[in-house]
């Protein structure tokens, strides 16, 4: 078993063509089905039936696919953030549907959420380097607790959202945290945490 290395997404622009799409699409399904380790260009190439020297040239290394996963994953992410802020009518409930959506999203798809947080170091989120996918997340949780700021800096509050939301995803799938409560834990976060002073 090979252990997944580190990627950079500051290299790859993310899926731009059919072909591209399909690559990326089969390598989620593969890890999320087998773990990253069995995600080869060989077997990603076998499975999305394309000839492995083409998948060479559209992603010259494991680490350039991990990556494009990765940018898939936030773009995915955030329409369904998207969706669920823009779902509510009130503003100040907009952070309970996002935290609810996220949670959703990076339980659902673990290998994908560990692309994209684990896998990828240049994600500094307020680096000009950032590619737009992972800002667009951002902006949505920072959307989300917009009108919970109050005085407060919108940045730092979305930051500290994100890293909670992040920590409880992180814990819960390691198994580090007292079974039965999760409910009690995400309605704390999404109805508690985030208030207006």
């Amino acid at each position: 078993m090979r252990s997944v290395a580190v990627t950079t997404l500051g290299g790859v622009s993310g899926p731009d063509d059919g072909g591209d799409a399909l690559i990326v699409e089969t390598a989620s399904r593969l890890a999320e089905i087998e773990g990253w380790a069995a995600v080869t260009p060989r077997r990603v190439a076998e499975r999305a039936g394309v000839d492995v020297g083409d998948l060479y040239r559209r992603f010259p290394d494991p680490d350039s696919i991990i990556a494009a996963v990765a940018l898939r994953g936030f773009a995915d992410l955030t329409t369904r953030l998207t969706e669920a802020r823009q779902a509510v009518a009130d503003p100040c409930r907009a952070w309970a549907a996002v935290v609810s959506a996220y949670l959703d999203f990076a339980y659902a798809n673990p290998e994908v959420y560990d692309a994209m947080l684990a896998h990828t170091p240049d994600l500094t989120l307020g680096a000009a380097a950032v590619p737009a996918a992972p800002r667009a997340a951002f902006a949505e949780l920072r959307a989300a607790l917009a009108p919970l700021t109050a005085g407060r800096d919108q940045d730092t509050l979305a930051e500290v959202g994100w890293s909670v939301l992040h920590g409880l995803v992180m814990l819960t799938r390691g198994g580090r945290l007292r079974p039965g409560t999760q409910e009690e834990r995400e309605t704390l976060i999404a109805q508690r945490l985030f208030v207006r002073p």
